[in-house]
């Protein structure tokens, strides 16, 4: 029962290009390692129309890419698995894709380097979002089984390691997995490893992608003023959402987010206007990401800039003569936390003590993850992994892979603690007490 070792399976696991649904060549490699290693091996991909029904999905089940994608995943099982609890270690396969030009190496073709203070590094797309998470996850329940084997614990249970596909697309994989479970047992907690500093994130953000349409009136350049000009049109709308944003930040509060300077961030990530350089551009079609906060609901910050949108079509007589199309597209995000007190978190925390970590506070985080398809599955779940999202989706991603052995090591002793506990206050069944 062999399976490559942690540095070479992050390194192979980094070579697939798994962007733009291509995931399932890396997870067929992923699942054969998982079965040479011991693990009981399951697969699954998502039903489009049974995502249809889902809140982050679009209704037509045409727009949801899912075929040929498949999630898999891995189970060790320990003592009596049935008397014992059961967590699942997730991370997801696919990446954003790499602008080659702005890459000062191949993405796929990762290259181990130094920091600036000597730390070893992994550079490549998905080093950080989040390969190596998956990795260090396959780890950590190795290490535990040779534990368990070793005679060094005695746990009832099992570990459920899952790398899942659709991540960036709205969680196919694993909201495919939280409606429709794969496994013939209960989950009784998840951990979702994706980068967060190693810190405990108990709260995500939701988001929710809306289109906006503007319609003007095109003229030629030489007489534009017989023409209605989009941009500023958009301008007045842009700055309005912005106005709304810095008003949310100021009326809309979490304890877990107040370190942070704009926590519920609104972008307009795409800007579409005009046809020719001499021609006013008389349509225009921009793209929006508006951030939730947690104990939001996705259809109540739609509302809140539907209603702003309509406060400055109602100022001005063109917009209101020929009123804005603003219309969700894409995926959606709801906001997910889990109280600090679930035993999941508290092994967590213990874990990262004993690891030395000093921060094991709760913390936020400003992105969505797959974390809230469990929560709303009921699976407690926490998310705890190694890197930065600074460097997740941007060009030379690069981890420091001290944090990877780092959260592999937590991961491991996260699961120990889960599955060894007696009761709520933390007690572990080691070397059989």
């Amino acid at each position: 029962m062999t399976v490559p070792d942690l540095r070479d399976l992050t390194t192979q696991l980094c070579s697939f290009e798994t962007t733009d649904g291509a995931e399932a060549a890396a997870a067929e490699w992923l699942c054969d390692r998982l079965a040479d290693a011991g693990f009981e091996t399951h697969t699954w991909e998502a039903d489009p129309h049974r995502l249809a029904e889902h809140p982050s999905f679009p209704d037509d089940p045409a727009d949801i890419d899912a075929a040929g994608r498949p999630s898999v995943a891995g189970v060790l099982e320990f003592g009596d698995p049935d008397a014992g609890r059961t967590i699942v270690l997730n991370g997801h396969l696919d990446v954003v894709p790499a602008d080659d030009d702005l890459w000062t190496s191949d993405p796929f073709d990762p290259v181990w380097g130094e920091a600036d203070d000597g730390a070893e590094t992994l550079t490549c797309r998905g080093a950080v979002d989040m390969k190596a998470a998956v990795a260090a996850c396959v780890h950590a329940a190795i290490d535990l089984r040779e534990a368990v084997d070793a005679g060094d614990l005695d746990l009832d249970g099992r570990v459920v390691v899952e790398a899942v596909a659709g991540e960036e697309e709205g969680g196919l994989g694993a909201a495919a997995a939280a409606l429709d479970s794969p496994y013939p047992f209960d989950r009784d907690a998840a951990l979702v490893a994706e980068p967060t500093k190693l810190r405990a994130v108990t709260a995500t953000e939701g988001t929710v992608m809306k289109r906006l349409r503007i319609a003007g009136r095109s003229a030629h350049a030489a007489t534009r003023w017989n023409g209605v000009d989009t941009l500023p049109l958009f301008e007045r709308i842009r700055r309005a959402f912005m106005e709304l944003e810095a008003e949310r930040c100021e009326r809309v509060t979490h304890p877990l987010y107040e370190a942070f300077d704009v926590p519920w961030p609104i972008v307009c990530g795409r800007v579409d206007a005009g046809s020719w350089a001499s021609t006013v551009p008389g349509t225009l079609t921009a793209e929006w990401r508006i951030g939730v906060a947690p104990g939001e609901t996705v259809d109540e910050v739609d509302a809140e800039f539907e209603t702003r949108l309509a406060e400055v079509v109602a100022d001005d007589d063109w917009l209101s003569e020929h009123p804005p199309e603003f219309d969700r597209f894409s995926i959606m995000f709801e906001p997910a936390e889990i109280d600090a007190e679930e035993p999941v978190v508290r092994s967590l925390q213990a874990a990262m003590t004993d690891a030395g970590l000093s921060d094991t506070a709760p913390a936020g985080a400003t992105y969505g993850a797959d974390n809230r398809h469990y929560i709303a599955a009921g699976v407690p779940t926490v998310v705890f992994g190694p890197g930065s999202i600074d460097q997740a989706h941007f060009p030379d991603e690069t981890i420091r892979w001290a944090d990877v052995e780092t959260a592999r090591e937590v991961i491991r002793d996260t699961a120990v603690r889960f599955l060894g506990v007696d009761d709520i206050d933390g007690t572990v069944g080691v070397n059989g007490s």
